[in-house]
């Protein structure tokens, strides 16, 4: 048996669910608050999408694409680990999740370009 099991594929696919899902949790308020923003007037909404162009702005959309397709494969891994049972093939599930997240990533940042 390893002795070292947080250095598992499947212990690290445990960990960025986890942290995708919490960072994903701190980025509502914002969400909220923009949506509140196209509520309140047309005016303040056109300042702020004008501000959503900047480069980096873009940068941290594709990142928040990317986190919510890990959260999302990540928690299909999961599904199918709860109605599959375990398989000794989870490393190519994880594999399979992490490459469907960037996946997603990257069209998004292809269309935004």
């Amino acid at each position: 048996m390893d002795l070292r099991p947080r250095s598992h594929p499947t212990y690290l696919a445990f960990v960025v669910h986890r942290v995708s899902g919490l960072l994903l949790a701190l980025f509502l308020p914002l969400h909220f608050w923009v949506l509140g923003t196209a509520i309140t007037g047309e005016a303040r909404l056109e300042g702020f999408l004008r501000w959503a162009d900047n480069p980096l702005v873009k940068a941290a959309e594709t990142v928040l694409v990317v986190l919510l397709a890990a959260h999302l494969a990540g928690g299909l891994r999961v599904l199918a680990l709860e109605f599959l049972g375990w398989r000794s093939r989870q490393k190519d599930l994880v594999a399979a999740s992490a490459g469907i997240a960037l996946l997603a990533g990257l069209a998004f940042l292809l269309n935004v370009v």
